[in-house]
């Protein structure tokens, strides 16, 4: 995806930007000459203190076409390869939340992760906003019990580490990265993943010529329920009966306003993920949503052909030992693998 750069002013002095601290510039008061006005000025910057304001980090920075859907709010750096970040998950995240409304979904996790790998890379490490990034590699834990809703926004703290960093000259080419998002000083999710950056060009030239997604679901009549999958609607089903068991046909709507936020010239690797956590939660109708994965990103996956998505539970009958492994494959490719944990 193709973003623009963007210039922005010189932060003021002493304001560190990508912080949650806003730096706005206070007019000076006007006063009345002498002793006095100096006076009622001073007392005025006391009793009203510039206030500390929250916000979203550029959604440039995260590769989001939209604001509702960024979730980190600053972040520092505290050592050469370590860094700490704040996010901040909505209380009732249209996709990201459980039918009941009790629960944030794991993968808004995964989402969080994906965002501080390509937040550190622009903005602690120098890759251009045009660059384009593989995720091949992600794996999560997360604790249940920190999962649950507030009646407010959930407020969040990210350490991050990144490691096996390699450069193509003065430009970073690759890195793994590790984190750990507390909450309320508890840890909530762990994870981590495998980034590789790639210059606008370079990708176009690999890439050549591509398909547009599709503009509709192309097995409307065979969707999944969204009961049989856990979702909040028939619009967040990502899966189709293929009238085999555990075995589906990857059926998103092209038109989901998270999935498919920006544009992309395969299916974005969220459409994957929630692809493998819906196969999981539908071939185990008696577990619990997973609390583990473990994705490998081999290949694209492209809009020209079918994509098979078959879960394994390795007993065939849907209980076995808790583990779910999902397996992607399009004309004889295997784009995408994952291992599930059901605890």
């Amino acid at each position: 995806m193709t973003i623009r750069t963007h210039h922005t002013a010189a932060p003021a002095a002493g304001c560190q930007t990508g912080t949650r601290t806003a730096c706005p510039v206070v007019p000076r008061p006007r006063t009345a000459p002498g002793p006095a006005g100096a006076v009622r000025a001073r007392t005025a910057a006391r009793v009203a203190p510039v206030p500390r304001l929250t916000t979203t980090v550029p959604r440039e920075y995260v590769h989001r076409a939209s604001h509702a859907e960024v979730f980190l709010t600053g972040s520092r750096r505290l050592a050469e390869h370590q860094f700490a970040l704040t996010a901040e998950w909505p209380h009732r995240h249209p996709f990201f939340t459980s039918p009941d409304g009790r629960h944030h979904h794991p993968l808004q996790a995964a989402e969080t992760i994906r965002q501080t790998g390509l937040l550190l890379a622009h903005t602690q490490y120098g890759i251009p906003l045009d660059h384009h990034f593989l995720l091949t590699q992600l794996h999560l834990a997360v604790h249940p019990r920190q999962l649950a809703t507030a009646p407010g926004p959930t407020e969040l703290a990210v350490t991050a580490t990144t490691t096996d960093t390699a450069h193509r000259g003065k430009r970073l080419t690759h890195f793994t990265m590790d984190i750990v998002i507390h909450r309320n000083g508890h840890p909530c999710a762990t994870g981590g993943g495998h980034f590789a950056t790639i210059p606008g060009a370079v990708y176009r030239r690999l890439r050549g010529t591509t398909a547009p997604p599709p503009r509709t679901r192309t097995s409307p009549g065979r969707t999944l329920s969204p009961a049989a999958t856990r979702k909040n609607s028939a619009a967040d089903v990502v899966l189709a009966e293929t009238g085999r068991p555990r075995d589906y046909l990857l059926d998103p709507d092209p038109a989901h306003p998270t999935l498919f936020e920006h544009i992309s010239d395969h299916y974005p690797g969220m459409v994957l993920l929630e692809a493998a956590f819906q196969a999981a939660v539908h071939t185990r109708p008696g577990r619990p949503v997973p609390t583990g994965l473990h994705a490998h990103f081999h290949q694209y996956a492209e809009y020209t052909a079918p994509v098979r998505i078959t879960a394994d539970t390795g007993d065939g009958a849907g209980s076995g030992d808790g583990i779910t492994h999902i397996t992607a494959r399009q004309e004889g490719r295997t784009p995408f693998t994952a291992t599930l944990t059901h605890t």
